[in-house]
């Protein structure tokens, strides 16, 4: 690794020279299994064929206007998003936390525009939302808080999954104005909420006129078997953010907004240089066509209960297993101890895995993951677990 990169990250030791499918290659020509996909961002796997020729054939006309001009390819993006969502209109941005950026000024905007001058949004703890400065403040994680104070104000954080404590916050302050939350907290440690949590949340809302605003960032295009894991629930947000899988690695962000928050930015409120632009937009597309065209975002379903019975089966009798669990593909395994060496572990085993929270191992495993593969993953991790228990 060239010593010229700021030393951000605790990479592993190895670079990946090409990718098909849930197989990664290093450059020494070793495989490896992929049950992360870029942290929840390669649905479709590596190198897929539809995304591969959108992005060869968009790159042959025109990459980039801005967003001075009309950007067809992105036009067509929104009413396909809009129509598998059920919300309005859409934001385009380059990621993630640029997603919940819009999200949060629309929700300051709307506080203002209901008289409220110093507008709250309240969010959960162990949350993730970001790593910029809006964003961070808006995070329940006093962890990688720590050195860039001062934060901004304006955010009150309360446990996730407790919706007293929702009620208790927004009858001790009148200036709460939104609802930011996780449907399946990720980085918090797959942390998968009561089956009513969305819609107690949607009903404290309406009550109080809030917005209730759900990152889906990690949960969206079809991770948890539904294209949005609100979908679950039968409900529509007022705001949804969307990132990572919706360009299959190409990056891109969007902030959707339904009724009443979709008429809060109003031309000069918010932009992005790159936002959607011809090339994203293309990949974007070239996504929910296959998603949509198949069965793929139904079998995340069946695919994360046959990998967490087949974990379940292995693991059973471990003391030191906390819980196994699950939404669709997005798989947690907690143990009662930092097991943050068996990310390095099952690396020299051929697989690629996540550990989050200090304890819990977290599974991100492509869409496109079949039976072998499900196998090789199960059995090989399985092992690696009973053998760090005994340690």
């Amino acid at each position: 690794m060239t010593s010229h990169i700021m030393p951000t990250y605790a990479r592993q030791s190895v670079t990946f020279a090409r990718g098909e499918g849930a197989w990664l290659w290093d450059t020494a020509g070793r495989r490896y299994l992929d049950s992360v996909a870029g942290i929840a961002v390669c649905n479709l796997g590596h190198a897929h064929p539809a995304v591969h020729e959108a992005l060869c054939r968009q790159s042959k006309t025109l990459l980039h206007t801005s967003n001075l001009y009309g950007v067809e390819l992105q036009s067509q993006l929104a009413d396909k998003l809009i129509e598998l969502s059920g919300m309005d209109n859409v934001f385009f941005s380059n990621s993630g936390a640029e997603a919940n950026e819009a999200a949060i000024k629309i929700a300051r905007k709307y506080g203002h525009q209901q008289g409220i001058e110093n507008p709250v949004v309240l969010t959960m703890e162990k949350s993730f939302h970001g790593r910029t400065m809006g964003t961070l403040s808006a995070t329940g994680n006093a962890k990688i808080k720590q050195g860039f104070t001062p934060l901004l104000a304006g955010f009150t954080h309360v446990p996730y999954n407790n919706i007293d404590a929702i009620e208790t916050a927004i009858a001790a302050d009148k200036n709460i104005v939104a609802i930011l939350v996780e449907p399946v907290q990720g980085e918090g440690g797959v942390n998968i909420p009561a089956g009513d949590y969305l819609n107690q949340i949607r009903a404290l809302c309406d009550r109080h006129n809030l917005l209730m605003m759900l990152d889906e960032i990690q949960t969206g295009a079809g991770r948890t078997g539904r294209f949005l894991a609100y979908q679950h629930n039968g409900i529509l947000p007022d705001v949804c953010t969307m990132a990572k899988a919706l360009g299959n690695g190409v990056p891109i962000g969007a902030c959707l907004a339904r009724g009443k928050a979709a008429e809060v930015l109003q031309a000069g409120n918010h932009g992005s240089t790159f936002g959607g632009n011809p090339l994203a937009c293309s990949a974007a597309l070239a996504v929910l066509e296959t998603l949509t065209s198949g069965t793929l975002i139904a079998d995340a379903q069946t695919k994360g209960a046959r990998i967490c019975q087949l974990f379940k089966d292995a693991l059973t009798g471990n003391p030191h297993i906390v819980d196994i669990r699950h939404k669709g593909l997005m798989i947690g395994i907690e143990l009662d101890r930092p097991c943050g060496e068996l990310v390095g572990k099952a690396l020299t085993q051929g697989l690629l895995i996540n550990v989050t929270a200090d304890n819990t191992i977290r599974l991100l495993p492509p869409l496109i993951i079949d039976d072998a593969q499900i196998l090789t993953l199960t059995e090989t991790l399985a092992a690696l677990i009973q053998e760090f228990s005994r340690q």
